[in-house]
């Protein structure tokens, strides 16, 4: 099976199980590095990029039960952020160097296509270079209820108004069993598919993500990767699809999912929670270690695999980079959701360098598309 990998070859689910469960950690990592440096452009280059996280309401009808961001419309501290709110954020994040704004809100239930085009197309006549990556497919499947359009027309008319791409968000664990149990108001997995399926035929570039630890077993961490690749291999040819993978664990501090999983702990089978869990339920770093280089090896049509260090922490994101990642992802000037629930690790532009460097490689500024800046 690992020689399988080695060739970049499709795996099969129970292969997958078996990487996941089954194989020798240090042959994994050892497996998904050579892959990696082998289908990098340069494997002693790893990216990383400047941007900033802006939550556009916390507002939300989702009712996670890992997200302690989130609030109902009714509530006191709901909040709708106004156009000149963002100029602030935006002049100091230019400042810092970055070109985008990472845009998320959540499913608010009077927010309609109408508010976001305005919202985008007001942000880039204020603000031209800027790139807004924004809206979850949740979101984008939300918005299109709400306004009984149908996704292309919602992707079509956010395009118009100044949309760059759409991040992974929302994806969380691809299989309704384990979505009902953590999100059960939030749009299915089908829907993301769906949405994600249609952004790509309509060439825009997307990324797409995994949040584990909590409910899935090792069988939906495998199904849910399958069903990147496999629709990463639908795309029409020419196409960005997903240009970067991004798993990250659970970070449960606080959260409704964590007062069940302490109440009812033989309820949560999580792999993961094999390697044994931090006093705020962080999951140990070998676990990661072994996503992120069984992600290299499966998804062998997407050509970044991103290591999160804001939920992990630097010295484990150092270690993925030699077993699959390639990307150290942005030093997020500003993030609220993830923060809420216990992650609380920080890096600068000078900070997220200097790992890169100590963990053996180049670092090298990039924008969302992967080019490296200055090379546009």
């Amino acid at each position: 099976m690992i020689d399988r990998a080695l060739a970049c070859e499709d795996l099969r689910e129970d292969e997958v199980l078996w990487l996941l469960t089954e194989a020798p950690l240090h042959r994994v990592a050892a497996a998904a590095d050579e892959v990696r440096r082998r289908e990098v452009a340069d494997p002693q280059v790893v990216t990383w990029q400047i941007d900033r996280n802006v939550n556009i309401t916390n507002v939300c009808v989702s009712g996670c039960k890992f997200c302690n961001f989130h609030c109902a419309a009714g509530s006191k501290k709901a909040y709708v952020l106004a156009l000149e709110e963002y100029v602030p954020l935006v002049e100091q994040t230019l400042a810092l160097g970055g070109d985008q704004l990472l845009l998320q809100g959540g499913l608010h239930p009077a927010l309609g296509i109408g508010f976001y085009e305005e919202l985008f197309s007001g942000l880039k006549r204020l603000f031209s270079q800027l790139r807004l990556h924004a809206l979850g497919a949740p979101e984008v499947a939300h918005i299109a209820r709400l306004s009984s359009i149908s996704v292309r027309e919602t992707l079509e008319r956010l395009l118009a108004a100044g949309l760059d791409s759409l991040p992974g968000a929302g994806a969380e664990i691809l299989v309704e069993s384990v979505r009902r149990r953590i999100s059960p108001a939030k749009p299915t997995a089908a829907e993301w598919l769906d949405v994600m399926r249609e952004a790509h035929r309509m060439n825009i570039p997307t990324s797409a993500t995994m949040m584990y630890g909590h409910v899935e077993t090792p069988r939906d961490i495998a199904e849910h990767l399958l069903k990147i690749r496999d629709l990463q291999a639908s795309r029409p040819a020419g196409t960005y699809g997903f240009v970067a993978f991004i798993p990250w664990i659970f970070r449960s501090a606080g959260t409704a999912l964590e007062r069940e999983m302490l109440a009812n702990p033989d309820q949560f089978p999580s792999l993961l929670r094999r390697g044994g869990r931090g006093a705020d339920g962080v999951v140990a770093p070998l676990n990661y270690l072994r996503i992120i280089a069984v992600s290299r090896l499966v998804l062998n049509n997407i050509a970044n695999i991103q290591a999160s260090w804001l939920t992990v922490g630097v010295e484990t994101a150092q270690m993925a980079l030699h077993s699959g990642a390639n990307d150290m992802g942005s030093i997020m000037i500003e993030e609220r959701v993830v923060s809420s629930a216990g992650a609380r690790n920080r890096l600068d532009s000078e900070g997220i360098q200097t790992a890169i460097r100590t963990a053996g490689f180049t670092p090298r500024l990039r924008d969302q598309l992967y080019r490296l800046r200055g090379e546009e």
